[in-house]
């Protein structure tokens, strides 16, 4: 009988003169956990792809991550077959699959894919992998491999480092890119020992080390952690895309009611401590209903956005302003006095008079009439700053529309009725 590590096993039954030689094939431990790899990554695949087919806005960085994943997992196939002289066209998988995972991640975090200098790296790989056909060139081989592949997971921690810091505004920013770093780590000290130590490297590229076993088992874990990385990336982003349509108005596009509200908290906050001004703008579209009734609500929705657009254009860069309800703004001014609120006002008035809307008919011209107040103090609260602001905009529409009106002063002005004041819309 005789038992090999890709042999067979023959045997003579004792009963029958014709031989019986059933052929087993018998996988090492190292094959099985490059499979297992392999396995894993074709199924991160798989889920790449699903999720770029329902994820429309990120769908060409889960396509990149579904390629990458492909790749990687034939290469992973590749290498258990021939262990001890890995084929070059696994090393070029490889090498690919780590390329698209590095354009899929910049991508992903808005930086266009640079393509020439990875692709110069691809060089040495290839020239080295023709090479290696001779045992003397292997070592050097290896290095080269290993060292791209460091470089290219050191340069994609990176970016997602800065993504999380910059854009997400993590506490931990970096936490996200530990997965790479290892990766890098990883490629890195294998680059250093084929150097240095080519003979200890080299002895775990064999069927019986446990050492590879160990590898390919920790590279499993790594990918997991890698796999996890970038879907904690997509939900980040999802999450930022639910909470940036929960403050914005569906029309406009402007700021909603709840985040100027939350806004001109925030502002009062911070001026209490800082002593500092702000004024509010409360605005109203002049005989908005007679646009809805004269051309349509289709004309109304465009008078809507138009007015929006060049509200927002004639506002100044620190300046705040939404859609506090119906046909009425709410524009919020940090360090801005009375005085020059009124002259912004004005600014804003004249942009939309001046600035009649095209449609069917001809020439749609709209007005605003705008109530400007400035904050009185740690003594008054939102909604009383409110109140004085839409008095003034009370009196700006009963004194013909299509003017600025500043608020009375605090301590002399009495609040109106809420359906009062909204009544002159």
């Amino acid at each position: 009988m005789r038992l090999g590590g890709h042999g067979a096993i023959s045997r003579r039954h004792p009963l029958s003169t014709c031989p019986v030689t059933p052929t087993l094939s018998v996988l090492t431990a190292t094959q099985v956990a490059f499979l297992q790899v392999a396995v894993l990554q074709a199924v991160a695949g798989g889920v790449w792809a699903l999720s770029a087919w329902f994820v429309r806005s990120e769908r060409i960085a889960l396509a990149h991550w579904a390629a990458y994943a492909a790749l990687s997992s034939i290469t992973w196939t590749l290498l258990s077959l021939n262990l001890q002289s890995p084929p070059l066209l696994a090393v070029m998988i490889g090498m690919a699959a780590a390329l698209v995972l590095r354009g899929g991640i910049r991508r992903f975090v808005g930086q266009a894919p640079s393509w020439r200098r990875p692709l110069l790296m691809l060089v040495p790989v290839l020239l080295f992998g023709t090479l290696a056909s001779d045992p003397s060139w292997r070592p050097a081989q290896a290095a080269v491999n290993f060292g791209v592949l460091a470089a290219l997971y050191a340069g994609m921690a990176l970016d997602i480092g800065r993504h999380a810091r910059d854009d997400l505004q993590w506490r931990w920013p970096w936490a996200l890119s530990v997965p790479l770093l290892l990766g890098a780590f990883g490629f890195g000290s294998r680059a250093l020992r084929a150097v240095f130590w080519p003979e200890s490297l080299w002895a775990e590229m064999n069927v019986h080390s446990a050492l590879n076993v160990a590898s390919a088992l920790s590279y499993m874990v790594l990918v997991l952690l890698m796999h996890a990385t970038l879907m904690a990336l997509v939900v980040a982003r999802l999450v930022g895309q639910l909470q940036r349509l929960a403050r914005r108005d569906g029309l406009t596009g402007m700021l909603n009611r709840r985040a100027m509200l939350e806004l001109l908290d925030r502002q009062m906050r911070q001026r209490r401590r800082a002593d500092d001004a702000f004024s509010v703008l409360m605005i109203d579209i002049d005989e908005f209903k007679s646009v809805n009734d004269r051309h349509g609500h289709e004309a109304g929705d465009r008078a809507l956005t138009h007015v929006a657009r060049l509200m927002t254009q004639a506002l100044r860069a620190e300046d705040r302003i939404g859609r506090f309800g119906g046909e009425e703004f709410l524009a919020l001014l940090p360090s801005c006095d009375l005085a020059r609120a009124l002259l912004q006002a004005e600014r804003l008035r004249l942009a939309v008079h001046d600035a009649p809307l095209p449609i069917e008919a001809g020439l749609l011209r709209l007005s605003v009439s705008i109530g400007v107040a400035q904050w009185a103090g740690s003594v008054e609260d939102a909604s009383r700053l409110l109140v004085r602001a839409d008095a003034a905009l009370y009196r700006a529409k009963h004194q013909g529309r299509n003017q600025v009106a500043s608020a009375f002063e605090p301590a002399t002005v009495a609040p109106l009725p809420e359906t009062e004041s909204r009544s002159s819309a």
